[in-house]
């Protein structure tokens, strides 16, 4: 979603998007943010020496190892994020989108945040799911939806946990405890976090751990130019909430706690640091602002006015970015860090009970989730482990998926269905032949009746038998079978044709009459009789032949 508007707005695209309403609101959000953080800090001229191979090899880490920076983009404008959530259109869970009349794509919850979904695409007879980030733990969001994603052909995964070696309830006990030891020994708290997200699960545990820990009295401050509309977003989309919260919404009561927290004033929220914030600053306090890099946003004034105490302490709970490349400008640093990076998504012993549950035919994944992570190669239990293996891809390469279109499907019109006659070949398999007009649309296939002859427009005067329209000529019979050579050759020996010689071919069977010089190809799906100048005997052959075969 924060890509979005570099593929709308900058690339020619012409196309729609499909998201659902929380995706698109928060999603938006989260770009504000972004773009009121970068705005604030206008650069007079942009630099490109450093991007040079020769230059950048000299820089520190992590500057020195990044990929491709000529690519790297200028932030978006507010003018670009409002002109690509234009193109959005809204969906909802299960509600099926044709496309082109080709296939059809759904979006099924994931589990992972308010509105976070994975697709189906499917047309009749073939079904590709693709799972994004997806949790199954009970969170705030509605639960993973594992059912729809049933007899796929193929499963496309990625998305899974950063972090697979931490346990989330762990790291949210352990950010508890850090923030309560901070406290009370008379220092601040800071959390660099998004406006959305995890720091409405944070928000929750907090309130269940303020008054048995004695944080009754200290402040939260939450600080980002988007804190009021996020707050105000998480309570309103009840339908995309897990069943215990919706159910608060009808008593009514606010679904998340950090509604009470605002209204004890526990909670506050600013636009930022200046003006009524400064003027309610209290300390210690415990402060949740942006932006988790620390290189841009409210954070970079808090690290630099409580970095050189020890008392304080900077708590990660991000997983997104590594916490000390995000420390590196600040050192040397006396406040304590704490790393309790939170992921909620699929770890892969989650993923590999999901793969037996849904059991697609194919999985493909990033290669890097087949073999164990370089920091812990004897760890083979950090990788996908299904049957077959999964098909790994790596960036930009193109797949070709493991499954062929063999069938497309096709309505027939009521009136051609009720001319039609099946006929018994054998026990239980009835055929009838079809003569019809196929009408192709939007590619979806009718078959339609045949149009009638048009008797041609003439005097009104009674015609002569031999005057009247010619009538369509009768269909010629349709054979099936197959002809057993052996018995064929019996049957012209009867019939008076001596030196018969049969020879095998890659397809089938060439039989030679040499008296006639004639020759007879039976192939699996057809047969030939050649012989030059001699209609009589070519005739007399066919009709041999007829004679071991079914007509319908």
């Amino acid at each position: 979603m924060m890509a979005l508007p570099y593929i709308t707005e900058r690339t020619g695209f012409t196309g729609t998007v499909y998201a659902t309403e929380p995706t698109v609101q928060i999603g938006r959000l989260l770009m504000e943010e972004l773009v009121n953080f970068i705005e604030r800090v206008p650069k007079a001229q942009s630099a490109t020496v450093w991007k040079h191979k020769d230059v950048q090899r000299l820089l520190p880490a992590p500057l020195k190892d990044a990929v491709e920076v000529f690519t790297w983009k200028k932030c978006y404008s507010m003018q670009e994020v409002n002109a690509a959530l234009s193109k959005i259109q809204l969906v909802g869970y299960s509600q099926k989108i044709e496309l082109f009349g080709v296939v059809q794509v759904t979006p099924l919850s994931s589990g992972y945040a308010l509105g976070s979904s994975n697709w189906v695409i499917q047309s009749h007879y073939e079904k590709v799911s693709y799972v994004s980030g997806s949790s199954l733990l009970t969170t705030h969001p509605q639960p993973m939806d594992q059912t729809s994603l049933k007899n796929s052909d193929v499963l496309i995964l990625t998305g899974l946990t950063q972090i697979p070696t931490a346990n989330p309830d762990g790291m949210v006990g352990e950010f508890c405890s850090n923030l309560a030891m901070t406290i009370r020994s008379g220092g601040n708290v800071l959390v660099p976090c998004y406006p959305s997200g995890v720091i409405y699960d944070l928000l929750e545990c907090l309130y269940q751990y303020i008054d048995s820990a004695g944080l009754s009295n200290v402040p939260f401050y939450f600080i980002s130019p988007v804190a009021n509309s996020s707050l105000e977003f998480s309570q309103i989309f009840a339908e995309w909430l897990c069943h215990n919260k919706q159910n608060k919404v009808y008593l009514p009561e606010p679904p998340f706690p950090h509604a009470e927290l605002i209204q004890s004033n526990k909670l506050k929220h600013y636009p930022n640091i200046h003006g009524d914030f400064s003027n309610d600053f209290k300390q210690p306090c415990v402060v949740f602002t942006g932006h988790p890099t620390l290189r841009f946003g409210d954070v970079v004034h808090f690290m630099e006015l409580w970095g050189k105490s020890s008392l304080n302490t900077v708590i990660f709970t991000e997983p997104d970015f590594s916490y000390l490349d995000a420390l590196a400008p600040y050192q040397p640093l006396a406040m304590k860090c704490v790393y309790c990076p939170i992921d909620t998504r699929l770890n892969f012993i989650q993923v590999t009970k999901l793969l037996k549950e849904v059991q697609p035919l194919h999985v493909v994944c990033p290669e890097q989730y087949t073999q164990p992570p370089a920091t812990q190669s004897h760890r083979s239990d950090l990788m996908i482990d299904c049957q077959p293996p999964p098909m790994s891809y790596h960036r930009a390469e193109v797949l070709t998926l493991p499954f062929k279109r063999r069938y497309e499907k096709i309505e027939i019109m009521p009136e051609l269905a009720q001319s039609l006659v099946p006929f018994e070949m054998k026990p239980g398999v009835s055929l009838a032949t079809v003569s019809a007009v196929l009408h192709s649309k939007d590619n979806k296939h009718v078959l339609q009746p045949p149009p009638k002859p048009v008797a041609p427009p003439g005097s009104k005067k009674r015609k002569r038998p031999a005057e009247e329209s010619p009538e369509t000529p009768p269909f010629k019979p349709l054979l099936s079978g197959s002809i057993p050579v052996e018995q064929f050759v019996q049957t012209l020996e009867k019939n008076g044709f001596s030196d018969v010689k049969i020879e095998d071919t890659a397809k089938g069977h060439i039989v030679h009459l040499q008296e006639a010089e004639t020759l007879i190809q039976f192939e699996e799906d057809s047969t030939h009789i050649i012989c030059e100048h001699d209609e009589r005997l070519r005739v007399r052959l066919r009709d041999l032949v007829l004679k071991f075969l079914q007509k319908f």
